[in-house]
């Protein structure tokens, strides 16, 4: 009997992280692109469950949609220029690097805003109001409801680091966003949003 095939580890390698604020553009390489795809090709489905409803979980039928549309019709690329619209930087903070969009509003006395994910989550709950937050008037707002709009990952999501060490709760994660606020992007007040 032969041994099946080890799946690789194909890891996305992201910029080393400095305590400057570093511009950061989405990239992920072909090659990663690819090897996800031949996961989803090589799964190894369970046999179907025994109701009709979710109580023994995701129903087969519902999660083979679900990676039928991540395999054939998700367009990474187009997600990828969607995201890259928007500033992006890298910063490293208690020694993770913190991936976060950084969206100026044209309107000078803009107050900032700190958009902040849940767990799980993304930056990618945002992107459709950033461009209504900084430039209100382009929708038939007032220019005084401008903001300027800081949306990071939190550790470990996105294109923030894992971090090394326990302790990431909402407390640190505030301390991390007040250094980010402050330190790196010079903002004296602000408001803040958050999820869950």
């Amino acid at each position: 009997m032969s041994a099946l095939p080890q799946p690789h580890a194909l890891s996305l390698v992201l910029p080393e992280a400095t305590e400057a604020v570093s511009p950061f553009h989405v990239h992920v390489p072909e090659a990663a692109i690819e090897d996800l795809h031949g996961r989803l090709d090589r799964i190894r489905w369970p046999d179907r469950e025994l109701v009709d409803d979710w109580s023994q979980g995701v129903p087969l039928a519902a999660a083979q949609a679900l990676v039928d549309h991540w395999r054939h019709r998700y367009d990474w690329r187009r997600f990828e220029a969607r995201l890259n619209r928007f500033s992006q930087f890298r910063t490293r903070i208690d020694d993770v690097g913190i991936y976060f969009i950084h969206a100026r509003s044209p309107h000078e006395n803009a107050m900032p805003i700190l958009l902040t994910h849940g767990w799980p989550g993304s930056v990618v709950e945002f992107l459709d109001v950033i461009e209504r937050l900084t430039d209100p008037v382009k929708f038939g707002g007032s220019a005084q409801d401008a903001f300027h709009v800081v949306v990071p990952a939190i550790p470990g999501y996105g294109f923030s680091d894992k971090p090394r060490n326990l302790g990431w709760n909402p407390a640190r994660i505030a301390q991390a966003w007040r250094v980010l606020m402050t330190e790196r992007l010079g903002y004296r007040r602000w408001v803040a949003q958050g999820g869950d």
